[in-house]
């Protein structure tokens, strides 16, 4: 399975992995098909690590499960051993990788939040992660 997350900078195609990780990816697949994540902002940019978005408040403290409550972190070390058991990760980056190097090259302020906006306009859903 796999979603394009399209921003206002471009498009990023990642493969979800809804095999090791299978609640965290039927709960992010549901909210994508919802249009949950549909108009939120990119809200935390770490240089070389990562990008975080999808809460709809913007600050990284809100969202919401298709469970209507939290459930447990499902943390695979196979996955991403550095991460030291702090980071579910669900998929990978398969296409739009220029993309995040626009999105890497934002300048950040207090909380390394970018100064200019980086919103996730749409998700689509395909069901072939080699599919257009």
């Amino acid at each position: 399975m796999s979603v394009t997350l399209h921003t206002n900078l471009g498009d990023i195609k990642c493969e979800i992995f809804c095999d090791e990780v299978a609640k965290t990816a039927e709960n992010f697949l549901a909210l994508c098909a919802s249009g949950y994540y549909d108009g939120t902002i990119f809200h935390r940019n770490i240089k070389g690590f990562m990008i975080q978005g999808g809460d709809p408040t913007g600050t990284g403290k809100g969202g919401t499960s298709i469970w209507g409550k939290k459930f447990n972190d499902e943390i695979r070390e196979s996955l991403k051993p550095h991460l030291n058991g702090l980071y579910t990760v669900f998929g990978k980056v398969i296409h739009g990788f220029e993309v995040l190097d626009i999105m890497e090259k934002t300048q950040t302020g207090p909380g390394d939040r970018p100064l200019a906006e980086i919103r996730l306009n749409r998700v689509t859903i395909h069901a072939n992660p080699l599919a257009g």
